[in-house]
Order: structure tokens, then sequence, then C-alpha cells
């Protein structure tokens, strides 16, 4: 096993919880928390040669699986539930630019994972530089996307968004995994919406 140049959690892409469901949010949160851990795993193997297989095949399986998951929890439950509670017009902009980026990521996650998919077959060297590069813009604009949606989007739906919201948002996302609905979480007392 070569050695990392960079420090990883070793569990940073692990599966989550799926009891977390119940909280969609938080959710969320943790999936954005393991796309960071993507972003740094990636870095990793773009300096790996030959890279780590067992990395490998976490980042594959996270770019083949989960990426497509994530957006789609965001795009068809999220942002327009967002949409219908928000009352800040400039929520629509934010929306609106995740929503690009969105596909950007799709094109990038689908050219990534075929360029490691090759790198995996051929074994024995590192990424070629055109890929590294690719990694590189990926990577800094996960970590900007991750900022926007923390910082402004996420606050934002736990102040907006209702119980019956958050259920059928944990709903859909259970369903997107093949997994049964979870129970009901209770709502903090102090919740409010403004």
């Amino acid at each position: 096993m070569p050695a990392l140049t960079r420090k990883l959690d070793a569990k940073a892409l692990d599966a989550l919880d799926p009891a977390l469901l119940a909280r969609p949010l938080a959710y969320i949160l943790a999936d954005h928390h393991r796309q960071r851990g993507l972003c740094s795993a990636l870095e990793a193997l773009s300096e790996q040669s030959p890279p780590d297989r067992a990395l490998l095949a976490q980042v594959l399986h996270h770019l083949e699986t989960e990426m497509a998951r994530h957006r789609a929890d965001e795009e068809e439950d999220l942002f327009p539930l967002l949409r219908a509670r928000a009352r800040d017009e400039d929520i629509e902009r934010v929306l609106a630019l995740l929503t690009r980026e969105h596909r950007q990521d799709e094109i990038d996650t689908r050219i990534i994972a075929e360029g490691l998919l090759d790198v995996r077959e051929r074994g024995d060297t590192g990424l070629d530089l055109d890929l590294c590069e690719r990694i590189r813009l990926f990577v800094r604009r996960q970590r900007r996307h991750l900022a926007v949606e923390n910082a402004i989007v996420m606050p934002l739906a736990e102040a907006r968004l209702a119980a019956a919201d958050l259920r059928l948002i944990a709903e859909n996302m259970a369903r997107r995994r093949g997994l049964p609905a979870p129970p009901a979480a209770p709502q903090p007392p102090s919740r409010k919406r403004k």
C-alpha cells in the first residue's frame, strides 16, 4: 500500500447511518462532510503512484452512486420546498447557481470516474496530468459549493421548512436509497418558522 501524502479520515466516505434519514437536514449536512472527504481523497489519489486500490474503490463508488443521490435529494426535494417556503427573493439566484453547478458536477464526476476506472485497469501508474487538473478544478468548485450550501441554504431550510416538509424529504431520500421510510423525528420545542 503506497504511503499517503495527505492525512485522510479513514471513515470519511463510509455510508451514513440510515437512522439519520429521520432528520433529513442533518443527513444532508453529514453528506456534505462526506463530500469534503471525497475532495481530500481525490487529492490524495492524484498524488499517488500507484494509487491506493481501496481508496480508489471508495472514491469510485461515491462518484458513481452517492453524488447522484445527493444531487437528487437537493434538486427534487430540498430546493423546491425551500423555494416554496422562503421569503427571500435572493434564494432563487443561489439555488439556480447551485443547480447549474450540479450539472457541471454530473459532467465532471463522469469524466473523473472514467479516468479512475482506466487507472484501476492499468493498475501500476498514477493519474495523468489532465485527470489531475480536472480533479483540482472539481475539488475547488466542490468546496466553494459546499460552503454556500452550508452557510446559506441549510440555515434557511432549518428556519423555513415545516415538520411535514422534512417528513416528505426524509421519505423521498429513503426511497431513493431503497430503504423504508424512517420514523418521524421529534421536532425540537424551540423550532419556529420565521
